[in-house]
């Protein structure tokens, strides 16, 4: 995870992009990060962001804000990083993930040693290569302008320490650009004008020195009515007089001639910046003399001597003693790795060392080699490297040289080597490395590009070799190379020259793998999900877990397997077509079978375990699932349990799409059943709607008409709740209702029954609703079934709270509450203490409901329920309101609206912008009122309830605005949205 603030701010995470924040988001981690590791209140937040004014709803958008940034942190697997104290938030980045405090660290490293000018000139300059423009630059908060004034002063006094160190080595020709630039942005800063000068007088430009010097003096003046200072006025002087003693210094003492062995340095290198600048900082920040080792770890085709290779030129100026190269051949194909004696010998020989001085042994050229780099200064790239035991002999002992070894394994014990693992291409850096090769016609198809790059997998490798085929074929369009490579049959055959290919590199990598090494690579490619965990790869592969969580790791050091997070291994998009070719080939078709069979169940018993972790009142009417053969895995409590589902969520998707296509029929049904509460609950409800629309299409291609009708039940009520769809989901209850008579399914029947009623209540046909109700509460104590009899209790306090039977309806509240906390049904719980609120405010008791409200929140809050989160939030606002706390009602229903957006909640956003509407009308706020009003008519006209009539007459009734519209025409149709009854 890195965070950079000296320019736009903005937030990287490997290997992944990020979830992009919102302006004022980034404005409020960007305030945090500059305070990174001290507690910040909301208070203080509050104020950095708006100042002595902020608006009624500031606090509430700061909950909101930090609640994004904690989203975004959780996604990139850094939810640690930020965490709420007493006295407020604190964020905490590590060392190197945040632009700023390296640009400290490296400038206070750079002042306090007294080592090499040069190393402490490149250190400086590392630390300016961390700018990217203006600090902050798209942050337009309070806080902004003296916190950048304060930051471009640090930047201005390490480019003045800069030009100083650069003029005492005399390399005033190459600062003037430099100085130039900077003295024209900050034409008051008399220390950089005399640097300037000096540079212009020791290049022989004494007029233009001069020229500069008179600009300052009319600058000064004129904005503040002063005279330069003393040294100024002392050095103009010396100009003038063309003193001796400005004369740069002496020049060094020619040197031998510089030897480079290093390869060709593409001219089209592209990206990677990141990594140089890690490399550079390496160097320049080791102060103690000893050798810097870095081992440049990655799969095959990413780029990794490439990237050496690039650092050893990028860096030469830094080694005048030479640059040297050799190829450990671990990896090349039809060659054996080269032995430390041979490596050695040629090391040698580039040092100059005659063949005859060589020693015979190993032990003594290392010997050699040793001796004849002390002293020296070089970069040393030892490329290709099967392992640290090849490398170990090949290090230097006392001497200031780089040495960089790349690797496909993961080099975890060379010591003293610092790691960097090296990614695929990012998204754009990709484009401009294929247009570098293609030319004008990749720009001419920018979307077919991308198509290429992805089907490439951003593989630099894959990339280079796809853009050099459509080079030399002048008559093939980008499009068509796409359509090409989308035939995964020959995907990776269109990836391959005459010498090599991508599925050669991958090839050697695997023939290098163990035996029970290449086994689990090959089950791998079996896994329909995007990533993998230890537990699933050991039903997969039909091993204890220790001994899969082996085997991942050993494949994740060999870079044939990728972790974007602890705990989770995935493949790179090729690399998976590969591991699946190779599965085909090598394993038996019943091998196949068994070994996904056993991925399957696994997954669907742990969903099944988490989800009754969750909702244990629905144990009864989902799938039992029996436990598998392989070693079940273990949910403590919910939130191991929401924890596991949140990050098997796609897996389960990918499993459910593998099962429907290729006719493990029953498992769509068994997953749909299993999970439909937690994506229900926990508003992933384009998930809900593809793997019930799975369930329904292999049910009815299977002839279940059971699982039918528990499907349509569940797809009703996810085109009811989350979408206001009321009339598809009638269409699924009344379907669900016959099917379920017609195999005497009781508890379908029964459940088809309520959620009829609901819809009826929705439409306010009590009496309807009523007899629905009745029957499904009749049906389910018959049952034993008591979670259904509490919804059934609930809907029926609805019902005659809507009548103004207000005891009657507390009566069945407290019963259906005490029923959901009998079950221990968090969901039910919530959905009683929003309905018993909106009672309380049915009869004027406005604390009671605010205190009913506030309970339904903090419970939606814990277990991560955003849609109840939202109709909470929407009646707490509703009862402040009532209150004549018009304040809270608007931060509340704002932060309602909010999330509701986030999530698609379409009824609760109509119902936040129709409380908004009323609140700004109270506040004599018409326009804002207007607009509010005229976003809840277009939300519930749309969702076709009677709700819009009611709206468009409150539009009417509103005094006009200037120019204001004309009150809506209303098409009379009739269907509550989600009222305030849930």
């Amino acid at each position: 995870m890195r965070f950079m603030v000296l320019g736009p701010v903005e937030t990287l995470a490997p290997g992944s992009e990020p979830p992009g924040l919102a302006p004022r988001h980034r404005a409020v981690l960007a305030y945090l990060l500059l305070h990174a590791g001290v507690a910040i209140s909301t208070d203080r937040l509050v104020d950095a962001m708006w100042g002595p004014l902020p608006p009624d709803s500031a606090r509430a958008q700061i909950q909101t804000t930090i609640a994004a940034i904690r989203r975004m942190l959780r996604a990139s697997g850094a939810d640690r990083m930020l965490s709420t104290q007493p006295a407020g938030y604190v964020i905490a980045p590590e060392p190197g993930q945040l632009d700023l405090h390296e640009f400290t660290s490296l400038i206070a490293k750079a002042s306090a040693t007294s080592a090499d000018p040069l190393d402490t000139v490149g250190q400086i300059r590392t630390a300016l290569a961390l700018w990217r423009g203006e600090p902050l630059a798209d942050i337009t908060a309070h806080y902004v302008q003296g916190v950048r004034a304060r930051l471009n002063g640090q930047r201005l006094t390490a480019v003045e320490r800069l030009a100083d160190l650069e003029l005492s080595l005399g390399r005033h020709d190459d600062l003037i650009d430099e100085l130039t630039v900077h003295a024209a942005a900050s034409p008051l800063r008399e220390r950089l004008c005399c640097q300037l000068m000096l540079a212009l007088h020791r290049a022989g430009r004494q007029a233009d020195a001069l020229q500069v010097a008179r600009e300052f003096r009319a600058t000064l003046a004129e904005e503040q009515g002063l005279d330069p200072g003393h040294a100024f006025s002392k050095l103009e002087q010396e100009i003038l007089r063309d003193e001796p003693a400005l004369q740069p210094p002496a020049a060094e003492p020619a040197t031998t001639r510089r030897v480079n062995f290093l390869p060709f340095d593409v001219p089209d290198f592209t990206g990677r910046e990141g990594e140089l600048d890690g490399l550079t900082r390496l160097w320049t920040s080791n102060n103690s003399g000893s050798v810097t080792i870095a081992a440049i770890d990655g799969m095959a085709g990413v780029g990794k001597t490439t990237l050496a290779v690039h650092a050893g030129h990028r860096l030469a100026d830094h080694f005048p003693d030479g640059q040297l190269f050799v190829d450990l051949q671990a990896h090349t194909a039809g060659q054996e790795p080269l032995d430390v004696g041979a490596a050695l010998e040629i090391l040698l020989g580039q040092l100059g060392v005659p063949a005859a001085q060589v020693p015979a042994s190993a032990a003594d050229r290392a010997a050699l080699w040793r001796s004849e780099l002390s002293g020296r200064r070089v970069v040393a790239v030892l490329d290709n490297a099967l392992g640290a035991d090849q490398v170990r002999q090949l290090l230097p002992g006392a001497s200031r040289t780089l040495v960089l070894v790349t690797s496909r394994r993961r080099l975890t014990d060379l010591d003293g080597a610092h790691a960097l693992s090296v990614e695929v291409l990012p998204a754009a850096d990709s484009v401009e490395l294929f247009t570098a090769i293609v030319g004008e016609r990749a720009a001419a198809e920018p979307l077919a590009v991308l198509d290429v790059l992805q089907l490439c997998g951003f593989l630099p490798l894959a990339v280079r070799i796809a853009a050099a085929r459509l080079h030399h074929r002048p008559r093939w369009t980008v499009e068509y190379l796409a359509a090409r490579l989308r035939d995964q049959r020959r995907r990776l055959s269109e990836l391959a020259t005459s010498e090599r290919g991508v599925a050669a590199a991958f090839t050697l990598s695997y023939q290098q793998l163990t035996a029970d090494q290449q086994r689990m690579f090959r089950l791998l490619g079996l896994q329909p999900g995007r990533d993998i965990g230890a537990e699933a790869a050991a039903a997969l592969a039909g091993l204890p877990s220790e001994e899969a969580e082996t085997l991942l790791e050993d494949l994740l050091d060999a870079h044939v397997l990728a972790q974007h997070q602890p705990g989770r291994y995935t493949f790179h998009d090729l690399l998976r077509e590969h591991a699946l070719a190779t599965a085909a080939t090598q394993e038996p078709s019943d091998v196949q079978r068994d070994a996904v069979g056993r991925l399957f169940h696994h997954y669907l018993h742990t969903a099944s375990t988490a989800v009754d972790h969750l909702y244990p009142e629905g144990k009864s009417r989902r799938p039992r699932i029996p436990a598998p053969t392989t070693e079940p895995s273990f949910l403590l409590d919910e939130t191991e349990a929401i924890a596991w589902l949140d990050g098997e969520r796609a897996n389960l998707m990918a499993v459910a799409r593998h099962t429907a296509d290729h006719d493990w029929l029953p498992y769509p049904s068994q997953l749909a059943a299993t999970l439909h509460r937690y994506l229900l609950g926990h508003a992933h409800q384009a998930d809900a709607l593809d793997l019930h629309g799975l369930a329904l299409r292999t049910s009815r291609r299977s002839g279940d008409t059971a699982a039918e009708a528990r499907t349509l039940l569940d797809l009703g009520e996810v085109h009811y709740w989350w979408h206001g769809a009321y009339e598809q989901a009638a269409e699924c209850y009344l379907r669900a209702l016959n099917l379920s008579r017609d195999v005497g399914d009781q508890g379908a029947a029964a459940r088809a029954l309520q959620n009829l009623g609901t819809l009826y209540s929705r439409r306010r046909e009590y009496d309807r609703a009523h007899d629905h109700c009745r029957q499904s509460l009749a049906l389910f104590r018959e049952l034993g079934d008591r979670a259904g009899e509490a919804r059934s209790l609930t809907e029926l306090g609805i019902i005659h709270e809507r009548r103004g039977r207000f005891e009657d309806a507390h009566d069945h509240h407290r019963q259906a509450l005490q029923l959901h906390r009998e079950n221990g049904s968090r969901i039910g719980e919530i959905v009683v203490l929003n309905n018993i609120g909106l009672l309380y405010q049915r009869q004027g008791h406005f604390d009671e409901a605010r205190h009913r409200h506030h309970d339904a929140l903090q419970l939606s809050r814990s277990f991560d329920f955003p849609g109840d989160e939202a109709e909470s939030l929407n009646a707490l606002a509703e009862a402040a309101r009532s209150m004549g706390d018009l304040a809270r009602a608007t931060a509340e229903h704002d932060t309602a609206l909010t999330l509701a957006r986030e999530f698609s909640y379409l009824p609760e956003q109509a119902r936040a912008h129709a409380g908004l509407a009323h609140v700004h009308r109270d506040l004599g706020r018409i326009g804002v009122a207007h607009d509010h009003a005229r976003q809840a008519f277009d939300l519930y006209t749309a969702l076709a309830v009677p709700e819009a009539e009611e709206i468009r007459t409150f539009i009417t009734d509103l005094p006009p605005t200037p120019d204001g519209p004309e009150p809506p025409e209303t098409t009379g149709r009739g269907m509550p949205a989600c009222l305030a009854g849930g």
